[in-house]
């Protein structure tokens, strides 16, 4: 479990990603004026809030993302008596600077949330799994791909077509994976062979894979352990050898992917497979 320290109806949980804050609230405090001078982007839980900043006056209800901008001064006082909640991440101004020059092919290094509330069902999806991701037990490939995806659907900006080279580009960082699908590369290994930014690498991965690089990693690992598996290596040994945190990981992966279970499958290939099969 995360440790975390707790003030009033605040937990404050340890983030993985340097210079990050994850935040849980529940509360019907009024907050007064005031200003950060980090990135904050959240997701109302439970209840409403109404608040005053730089961008308006907004209203925010659960299921919507929240944001503010460094030095951004606002308040937040709940929507009549109930208490809301809500969770937040705070992103240093480097951090969101890095990713402004991803999302801009390295035109700009600032950042600037448009809009303070977002009322958009897969941005709010996609908040959910980064903050688990950042909180909990996760690659920083998916830390990092997770983080890109949200500030760039936040920023919402048209995107160019992408260039003739990206297939040749999209194909040195697949093999980088298939290489090595044990490995962990981080999301700059898979950009900097592939000659791409880190978000070129996401949006054209996806788009000539259908999946994101994490996701291609984590198929190309459920591949291994099916292939150990059908050799007749035991639960333990495949997930080990294919590159999974331990069998437990396997097996939820291997479910979600096949729906069935990773011990069925080994079970159903010997059962089925004809004797001169290797």
């Amino acid at each position: 479990m995360p440790k975390s320290r707790k003030s009033a109806d605040f937990t404050i949980v340890r983030a993985a990603l340097p210079g990050v804050q994850a935040v849980d609230a529940r509360s019907d405090h009024v907050f007064a004026r005031h200003s950060h001078d980090q990135y904050g982007v959240g997701l109302m839980l439970a209840g409403g809030q109404t608040s005053s900043s730089g961008r308006g006056q907004v209203e925010a209800l659960a299921g919507d993302i929240i944001t503010v901008n460094p030095g951004e001064v606002h308040d937040g006082a709940p929507l009549g008596r109930a208490p809301r909640a809500w969770r937040m991440l705070y992103l240093p101004p480097h951090l969101a600077g890095t990713v402004a020059a991803d999302l801009s092919e390295g035109a700009r290094r600032d950042y600037t949330f448009h809009h303070p509330v977002a009322r958009q069902a897969a941005l709010a999806a996609c908040f959910g799994r980064l903050y688990a991701a950042v909180t909990g037990h996760a690659s920083d490939l998916l830390r990092e791909q997770l983080l890109l995806e949200l500030l760039q659907g936040l920023q919402g900006d048209a995107q160019p077509s992408p260039p003739t080279s990206v297939t040749a580009a999209i194909a040195r960082a697949r093999a980088m994976i298939d290489d090595a699908p044990t490995a962990a590369p981080s999301l700059a290994d898979l950009a900097a062979v592939s000659g791409l930014s880190r978000f070129q690498l996401v949006r054209q991965f996806a788009r000539a894979t259908g999946l994101t690089p994490h996701a291609y990693l984590i198929q190309r690992r459920i591949d291994a352990a099916r292939a150990l598996l059908a050799r007749g290596s035991t639960l333990a040994d495949a997930a080990a050898a294919s590159g999974f945190a331990d069998q437990s990981h396997m097996t939820r992966l291997f479910i979600r992917t096949y729906g069935i279970t990773p011990g069925a499958y080994a079970r159903n290939f010997v059962q089925y497979r004809r004797p001169h099969d290797d």
